[in-house]
Protein backbone atom coordinates (compact mmCIF):
# COMPACT_ATOMS: atom_id res chain seq x y z
CA UNK A 1 0.00 0.00 0.00
CA UNK A 2 1.83 3.06 -1.29
CA UNK A 3 0.47 6.57 -1.59
CA UNK A 4 1.88 9.91 -2.67
CA UNK A 5 1.49 13.46 -1.39
CA UNK A 6 2.53 16.13 -3.87
CA UNK A 7 3.19 19.75 -2.96
CA UNK A 8 3.01 21.98 -6.01
CA UNK A 9 5.36 24.95 -5.66
CA UNK A 10 4.86 27.98 -7.82
CA UNK A 11 6.27 31.46 -8.22
CA UNK A 12 7.89 32.73 -5.04
CA UNK A 13 7.12 29.49 -3.17
CA UNK A 14 10.61 28.23 -4.04
CA UNK A 15 11.99 31.16 -2.06
CA UNK A 16 9.71 30.14 0.82
CA UNK A 17 11.13 26.64 1.23
CA UNK A 18 12.64 26.87 4.68
CA UNK A 19 13.94 24.73 7.51
CA UNK A 20 12.74 24.93 11.10
CA UNK A 21 12.92 22.96 14.33
CA UNK A 22 10.04 21.91 16.53
CA UNK A 23 10.54 20.56 20.07
CA UNK A 24 6.83 19.70 20.18
CA UNK A 25 7.14 17.66 16.98
CA UNK A 26 10.01 15.69 18.44
CA UNK A 27 8.16 15.16 21.71
CA UNK A 28 5.07 13.92 19.89
CA UNK A 29 6.82 11.80 17.27
CA UNK A 30 8.91 10.15 19.99
CA UNK A 31 5.69 8.62 21.33
CA UNK A 32 6.09 6.10 18.52
CA UNK A 33 8.79 4.48 20.66
CA UNK A 34 6.14 3.61 23.25
CA UNK A 35 4.52 1.27 20.72
CA UNK A 36 7.47 0.02 18.67
CA UNK A 37 10.84 0.73 20.29
CA UNK A 38 12.45 -1.85 18.02
CA UNK A 39 11.87 0.38 15.01
CA UNK A 40 14.17 2.98 16.54
CA UNK A 41 17.29 1.04 17.57
CA UNK A 42 19.46 4.16 17.60
CA UNK A 43 17.39 5.47 20.51
CA UNK A 44 17.60 2.33 22.66
CA UNK A 45 20.31 3.86 24.94
CA UNK A 46 17.99 6.83 25.59
CA UNK A 47 15.01 4.53 26.14
CA UNK A 48 16.97 2.51 28.69
CA UNK A 49 18.17 5.68 30.41
CA UNK A 50 14.62 7.06 30.69
CA UNK A 51 12.80 3.80 31.41
CA UNK A 52 12.34 4.45 35.13
CA UNK A 53 11.13 8.01 34.50
CA UNK A 54 8.67 6.78 31.87
CA UNK A 55 7.12 4.36 34.33
CA UNK A 56 6.08 7.33 36.49
CA UNK A 57 4.33 9.10 33.59
CA UNK A 58 0.73 8.97 32.40
CA UNK A 59 1.61 6.34 29.82
CA UNK A 60 -2.04 5.51 29.18
CA UNK A 61 -2.58 9.00 27.80
CA UNK A 62 0.75 9.15 26.01
CA UNK A 63 0.20 5.82 24.24
CA UNK A 64 -3.28 6.96 23.20
CA UNK A 65 -1.74 9.80 21.18
CA UNK A 66 -0.49 7.34 18.53
CA UNK A 67 -2.08 4.44 16.66
CA UNK A 68 -0.85 1.15 15.23
CA UNK A 69 0.35 2.96 12.09
CA UNK A 70 2.34 5.33 14.36
CA UNK A 71 0.32 8.37 13.25
CA UNK A 72 -0.05 11.31 15.64
CA UNK A 73 -2.59 14.18 15.86
CA UNK A 74 -1.76 17.12 13.61
CA UNK A 75 -2.36 19.71 16.33
CA UNK A 76 0.47 18.15 18.36
CA UNK A 77 2.94 18.53 15.47
CA UNK A 78 2.52 22.22 14.63
CA UNK A 79 4.34 23.84 11.76
CA UNK A 80 7.39 25.60 13.23
CA UNK A 81 8.57 28.94 11.88
CA UNK A 82 12.11 29.15 13.21
CA UNK A 83 15.17 27.05 14.08
CA UNK A 84 14.82 28.61 17.55
CA UNK A 85 11.32 27.41 18.43
CA UNK A 86 10.85 26.84 22.18
CA UNK A 87 8.82 24.05 23.74
CA UNK A 88 7.00 26.44 26.12
CA UNK A 89 5.74 28.53 23.21
CA UNK A 90 4.59 25.47 21.29
CA UNK A 91 2.79 23.90 24.26
CA UNK A 92 1.00 27.18 24.93
CA UNK A 93 -0.11 27.24 21.29
CA UNK A 94 -1.33 23.64 21.50
CA UNK A 95 -3.32 24.51 24.63
CA UNK A 96 -5.15 27.20 22.63
CA UNK A 97 -6.25 24.92 19.77
CA UNK A 98 -10.04 25.00 19.52
CA UNK A 99 -12.06 22.03 20.74
CA UNK A 100 -13.47 21.16 17.32
CA UNK A 101 -10.03 20.73 15.82
CA UNK A 102 -8.81 18.70 18.80
CA UNK A 103 -11.71 16.29 18.40
CA UNK A 104 -11.27 16.06 14.61
CA UNK A 105 -7.53 15.37 14.84
CA UNK A 106 -7.99 12.72 17.51
CA UNK A 107 -10.65 11.01 15.38
CA UNK A 108 -8.32 11.13 12.38
CA UNK A 109 -5.76 9.13 14.36
CA UNK A 110 -8.41 6.80 15.82
CA UNK A 111 -11.17 6.60 13.17
CA UNK A 112 -12.92 3.81 15.05
CA UNK A 113 -13.45 4.07 18.79
CA UNK A 114 -11.34 6.52 20.75
CA UNK A 115 -9.08 5.05 23.44
CA UNK A 116 -10.54 5.47 26.91
CA UNK A 117 -8.01 8.20 27.83
CA UNK A 118 -9.32 10.40 24.99
CA UNK A 119 -13.02 10.12 25.82
CA UNK A 120 -14.99 12.68 27.77
CA UNK A 121 -15.29 16.48 27.67
CA UNK A 122 -12.67 17.96 25.37
CA UNK A 123 -11.39 20.48 27.90
CA UNK A 124 -10.77 17.71 30.44
CA UNK A 125 -9.06 15.48 27.85
CA UNK A 126 -6.90 18.38 26.72
CA UNK A 127 -5.89 19.27 30.30
CA UNK A 128 -4.83 15.69 31.03
CA UNK A 129 -3.01 15.55 27.70
CA UNK A 130 -1.06 18.73 28.39
CA UNK A 131 -0.08 17.54 31.88
CA UNK A 132 1.15 14.24 30.43
CA UNK A 133 3.16 15.89 27.67
CA UNK A 134 4.72 18.45 30.02
CA UNK A 135 5.73 15.73 32.49
CA UNK A 136 7.16 13.67 29.62
CA UNK A 137 9.20 16.61 28.39
CA UNK A 138 10.56 17.46 31.84
CA UNK A 139 11.52 13.87 32.66
CA UNK A 140 12.70 12.46 29.33
CA UNK A 141 13.52 15.36 27.01
CA UNK A 142 14.72 18.43 28.90
CA UNK A 143 18.00 16.87 30.15
CA UNK A 144 18.89 15.65 26.66
CA UNK A 145 17.35 18.37 24.49
CA UNK A 146 20.60 20.39 23.98
CA UNK A 147 22.22 17.27 22.57
CA UNK A 148 19.19 16.49 20.38
CA UNK A 149 18.93 20.08 19.19
CA UNK A 150 22.61 20.17 18.21
CA UNK A 151 22.12 17.21 15.87
CA UNK A 152 19.00 18.79 14.36
CA UNK A 153 20.73 22.15 13.86
CA UNK A 154 23.75 20.49 12.30
CA UNK A 155 21.49 18.79 9.79
CA UNK A 156 19.95 22.11 8.74
CA UNK A 157 23.38 23.61 8.14
CA UNK A 158 24.37 20.55 6.11
CA UNK A 159 21.26 20.86 3.91
CA UNK A 160 22.13 24.49 3.31
CA UNK A 161 25.56 23.50 2.07
CA UNK A 162 24.03 20.90 -0.27
CA UNK A 163 21.59 23.49 -1.66
CA UNK A 164 24.40 25.97 -2.28
CA UNK A 165 26.76 23.47 -3.90
CA UNK A 166 24.43 21.02 -5.69
CA UNK A 167 21.06 22.74 -6.02
CA UNK A 168 17.56 22.47 -4.59
CA UNK A 169 16.70 19.19 -6.34
CA UNK A 170 19.75 17.46 -4.84
CA UNK A 171 18.85 18.83 -1.42
CA UNK A 172 15.31 17.41 -1.63
CA UNK A 173 16.57 14.09 -2.96
CA UNK A 174 19.03 13.83 -0.09
CA UNK A 175 16.37 14.24 2.60
CA UNK A 176 14.95 10.75 2.07
CA UNK A 177 14.53 8.17 -0.67
CA UNK A 178 10.82 8.92 -0.26
CA UNK A 179 11.20 12.56 -1.34
CA UNK A 180 11.87 13.95 -4.82
CA UNK A 181 11.59 17.29 -6.57
CA UNK A 182 10.58 17.25 -10.24
CA UNK A 183 10.08 20.60 -11.92
CA UNK A 184 7.95 22.46 -9.37
CA UNK A 185 6.42 19.44 -7.60
CA UNK A 186 7.75 17.92 -4.37
CA UNK A 187 6.62 14.29 -4.09
CA UNK A 188 6.53 12.38 -0.82
CA UNK A 189 5.96 8.63 -0.99
CA UNK A 190 3.72 7.43 1.86
CA UNK A 191 2.95 4.13 3.57
CA UNK A 192 -0.79 4.71 3.17
CA UNK A 193 -3.12 4.67 0.19
CA UNK A 194 -3.51 8.44 0.30
CA UNK A 195 -2.92 10.27 -2.99
CA UNK A 196 -3.08 14.08 -2.91
CA UNK A 197 -1.75 17.03 -4.87
CA UNK A 198 -1.79 20.30 -2.96
CA UNK A 199 -0.74 23.72 -4.27
CA UNK A 200 1.17 25.70 -1.68
CA UNK A 201 -0.41 28.96 -2.93
CA UNK A 202 2.08 31.29 -1.33
CA UNK A 203 2.22 29.38 1.96
CA UNK A 204 5.69 28.06 1.23
CA UNK A 205 6.97 24.69 2.41
CA UNK A 206 8.60 23.99 5.77
CA UNK A 207 11.14 21.17 6.09
CA UNK A 208 11.53 19.86 9.63
CA UNK A 209 14.38 17.48 10.57
CA UNK A 210 13.35 14.81 13.07
CA UNK A 211 15.12 12.26 15.22
CA UNK A 212 12.01 10.09 15.27
CA UNK A 213 11.12 9.90 11.58
CA UNK A 214 12.93 7.24 9.61
CA UNK A 215 11.78 8.33 6.17
CA UNK A 216 9.29 11.16 5.79
CA UNK A 217 6.15 12.24 7.64
CA UNK A 218 3.48 14.73 6.57
CA UNK A 219 0.33 16.12 8.22
CA UNK A 220 -2.76 13.93 8.08
CA UNK A 221 -5.14 16.74 7.16
CA UNK A 222 -4.88 18.44 3.79
CA UNK A 223 -5.84 21.70 5.51
CA UNK A 224 -2.57 21.81 7.43
CA UNK A 225 0.21 24.18 6.24
CA UNK A 226 2.66 22.47 3.85
CA UNK A 227 5.27 20.63 5.91
CA UNK A 228 7.54 17.61 5.54
CA UNK A 229 9.25 16.00 8.53
CA UNK A 230 12.28 13.96 7.47
CA UNK A 231 14.81 11.75 9.19
CA UNK A 232 17.87 13.64 10.41
CA UNK A 233 21.48 12.67 9.75
CA UNK A 234 23.69 11.59 12.63
CA UNK A 235 21.13 9.73 14.77
CA UNK A 236 23.55 6.82 15.11
CA UNK A 237 26.04 9.02 16.95
CA UNK A 238 23.52 10.75 19.19
CA UNK A 239 23.58 8.68 22.36
CA UNK A 240 26.92 6.92 22.49
CA UNK A 241 30.48 8.14 22.70
CA UNK A 242 32.42 6.53 19.86
CA UNK A 243 36.15 6.39 19.23
CA UNK A 244 37.11 8.05 15.97
CA UNK A 245 39.76 6.62 13.70
CA UNK A 246 42.10 9.17 12.15
CA UNK A 247 44.92 8.73 9.64
CA UNK A 248 48.26 8.34 11.40
CA UNK A 249 49.72 11.22 9.39
CA UNK A 250 47.07 13.57 10.79
CA UNK A 251 47.67 12.32 14.32
CA UNK A 252 51.39 12.96 13.98
CA UNK A 253 50.72 16.44 12.60
CA UNK A 254 47.82 17.65 14.76
CA UNK A 255 47.66 15.32 17.74
CA UNK A 256 45.02 12.66 18.31
CA UNK A 257 42.24 14.93 19.57
CA UNK A 258 42.43 17.49 16.76
CA UNK A 259 42.88 14.82 14.11
CA UNK A 260 39.80 13.04 15.39
CA UNK A 261 37.75 16.23 15.41
CA UNK A 262 38.86 17.16 11.90
CA UNK A 263 37.94 13.69 10.66
CA UNK A 264 34.53 13.88 12.36
CA UNK A 265 33.64 17.26 10.86
CA UNK A 266 32.75 16.08 7.37
CA UNK A 267 29.27 17.30 8.35
CA UNK A 268 28.46 20.32 10.55
CA UNK A 269 28.39 19.83 14.31
CA UNK A 270 28.51 21.93 17.46
CA UNK A 271 31.12 21.62 20.18
CA UNK A 272 28.46 20.20 22.52
CA UNK A 273 27.52 17.50 20.04
CA UNK A 274 31.17 16.62 19.38
CA UNK A 275 31.93 16.45 23.09
CA UNK A 276 29.08 13.98 23.56
CA UNK A 277 30.07 11.88 20.57
CA UNK A 278 33.76 11.70 21.43
CA UNK A 279 33.51 11.62 25.23
CA UNK A 280 35.54 14.76 25.93
CA UNK A 281 34.68 17.96 27.75
CA UNK A 282 33.05 20.81 25.82
CA UNK A 283 35.70 23.42 26.88
CA UNK A 284 38.48 21.15 25.59
CA UNK A 285 36.65 20.64 22.30
CA UNK A 286 36.08 24.40 21.94
CA UNK A 287 39.79 25.08 22.41
CA UNK A 288 40.73 22.64 19.65
CA UNK A 289 38.00 23.85 17.29
CA UNK A 290 38.98 27.50 17.62
CA UNK A 291 42.64 26.67 16.98
CA UNK A 292 41.81 24.71 13.84
CA UNK A 293 39.43 27.40 12.64
CA UNK A 294 42.13 30.04 13.10
CA UNK A 295 44.48 27.82 11.07
CA UNK A 296 41.96 27.67 8.22
CA UNK A 297 41.08 23.99 8.66
CA UNK A 298 37.48 24.65 9.75
CA UNK A 299 34.71 27.10 9.01
CA UNK A 300 32.04 28.10 11.51
CA UNK A 301 28.53 29.53 11.40
CA UNK A 302 26.20 30.56 14.19
CA UNK A 303 22.87 28.73 14.36
CA UNK A 304 20.80 30.26 17.15
CA UNK A 305 22.84 29.94 20.34
CA UNK A 306 25.13 27.30 18.89
CA UNK A 307 28.21 27.63 16.71
CA UNK A 308 28.45 24.86 14.12
CA UNK A 309 31.80 23.82 12.67
CA UNK A 310 32.60 22.20 9.33
CA UNK A 311 35.83 21.27 7.57
CA UNK A 312 37.06 23.89 5.12
CA UNK A 313 38.44 23.02 1.69
CA UNK A 314 41.91 23.05 3.25
CA UNK A 315 40.68 20.70 5.98
CA UNK A 316 39.12 18.37 3.39
CA UNK A 317 42.37 18.31 1.43
CA UNK A 318 44.39 17.57 4.58
CA UNK A 319 42.12 14.67 5.58
CA UNK A 320 42.13 13.28 2.03
CA UNK A 321 45.90 13.54 1.80
CA UNK A 322 46.42 11.98 5.20
CA UNK A 323 44.09 9.11 4.33
CA UNK A 324 46.09 8.32 1.23
CA UNK A 325 49.51 8.60 2.85
CA UNK A 326 48.94 7.21 6.30
CA UNK A 327 47.52 4.22 8.12
CA UNK A 328 44.93 4.48 10.89
CA UNK A 329 45.26 5.45 14.51
CA UNK A 330 42.52 5.46 17.13
CA UNK A 331 41.54 8.76 18.73
CA UNK A 332 41.23 8.24 22.45
CA UNK A 333 38.06 10.19 23.21
CA UNK A 334 39.02 10.57 26.88
CA UNK A 335 42.09 12.66 26.05
CA UNK A 336 41.93 16.38 25.49
CA UNK A 337 45.46 16.85 24.18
Amino acid sequence: MVGVLEYELSGWDFAEVRFALSPANELTLSLRTFREPGRYPAHLPWLRETQEARERLDTTMLRALTNDELSTPDFLTPRPYSPLTRIDDELRAVARVDDERVRADLRAVHPGRLPHALRGPTDEVRARMMRALRAYWDACFAPWWPRMRAVLQADIVYRGHVTASEGVAAMFGGLSDRITLENDVVRVRLNTARRSRLPTRGAGLTLVPSLFTRGASVPISEDEPPMIMYGVRGVGTLWQAEPRRSPAVLVNLLGAARAGLLTALSTPASSTELAGRLGVTTPAVNQHLRAMRDAGLLTSARQGRSVLYLRSELGDALVAGGSVRGGAAVLDGTKAG
